[in-house]
């Protein structure tokens, strides 16, 4: 699980950064996120300390930004920050004696994540409360619904390759359950996110820097 996850995120990035003409690249990377944010809510449930899982993400969210914004979006926050705060909305909702008091912090969330430009912006959130409060069929009904609407409301229609790891997750338990029991060591699934991104932007960098010189010879030589 954690390898497909890292594997389908980093080919998502590089189509991205050295592909973008190619959606391909893309269709691939939709399975990475849902599975970040189903190991985020199951960080959530057995974790022995929340405040220690949470000081964690918010030390790679930091760490991973400056990378983020040399690789991918100048001006955006990473995922990272997306999961931070769909925790931290999690968090609170445990601890609400009522389900209905948690309408008017989940829309506030969502008002934040869409005001400001995170990573999937609402649209992390709302898949992470889909794992967190659904199951089996009704994970898969959920996550289709979102889908839907998103591509509606935001032509994501790319997202709807989303589903697939949502599929496994719901329909073949077994599957998935043989899956996450082949796990990388905690530092290679913590690190990943910040290391691949300094990679790239480096490599992004040195491409470039590359074209300027080309560019520059050209000049020169008419």
């Amino acid at each position: 699980m954690q390898i497909l996850a890292m594997l389908t995120m980093l080919i998502d990035h590089m189509g991205y950064i050295f592909f973008p003409e190619d959606i391909a690249w893309r269709y691939v990377g939709r399975i990475a996120f849902p599975i970040y944010c189903y190991g985020l809510v199951q960080g959530h449930i057995h974790t022995s300390s929340r405040p220690k899982y949470l000081f964690r993400l918010l030390l790679i969210a930091i760490i991973a930004q400056i990378p983020y914004n040399l690789a991918i979006n100048p001006g955006g926050w990473n995922v990272v920050f997306t999961l931070l705060l769909s925790a931290i909305v999690l968090v609170i909702l445990d601890k609400l004696p009522t389900p209905w008091l948690g309408i008017p912090v989940v829309i506030a969330a969502i008002a934040f994540m869409d005001y400001f430009p995170i990573d999937y912006n609402a649209y992390g959130l709302l898949l992470v409360l889909i794992f967190r409060y659904t199951k089996s069929y009704w994970l898969v009904v959920a996550h289709l619904a979102l889908n839907l609407f998103y591509m509606f409301y935001n032509y994501w229609s790319v997202q709807m390759l989303s589903i697939l790891p949502t599929l496994l997750i719901a329909l073949t338990p077994a599957l998935w359950g043989y899956l996450e029991r082949h796990r990388v060591p905690r530092w290679v699934w913590w690190s990943f996110y910040p290391a691949h991104l300094l990679i790239l932007a480096i490599f992004r960098g040195i491409i470039y820097n590359e074209w300027v010189s080309i560019e520059w010879r050209t000049l020169m030589n008419l």
